[in-house]
């Protein structure tokens, strides 16, 4: 069984790899990923949209700054390569994310990408 530490390695490789189907693998049937910056996304379907949504709007790419283990949790600090900085929490149980909660400023990644400010 993977540690949490170790499910979020993946989660980062598959993030940079733009593999939505690849990261939807790593979260349990009825997992929630709240960006907090956005509204929870709760179920696997539903986060797998979300990833496609995203990854064809924009070209994200994750640097892993540090990532902590503590039981059932796993902390990503990453950077991107604009500079943009953001951590996320990830409750990994049985080896799959049951809950991820992200933080990161929004506006400044609009702005990043040239995407339409809300």
């Amino acid at each position: 069984m993977l540690r949490p530490k170790e499910v979020v390695q993946l989660w980062v490789d598959a993030f940079n790899c733009h593999d939505a189907e690849a990261l939807v693998r790593l979260y349990h049937d009825d997992a929630t990923n709240h960006q907090v910056a956005n509204e929870p996304v709760t179920g696997a379907e539903a986060i797998k949209a979300m990833f496609t949504e995203e990854f064809s709007a924009a070209d994200m790419t994750a640097i892993v700054e540090n990532i902590f283990e503590d039981g059932q949790w796993a902390i990503l600090e990453w950077r991107d390569p604009l500079g943009l900085r953001g951590c996320g929490f990830f409750q990994v149980v049985n080896g799959k994310i049951l809950f991820q909660r992200g933080y990161w400023d929004k506006l400044s990644f609009l702005k990043q990408h040239n995407l339409p400010i809300e």
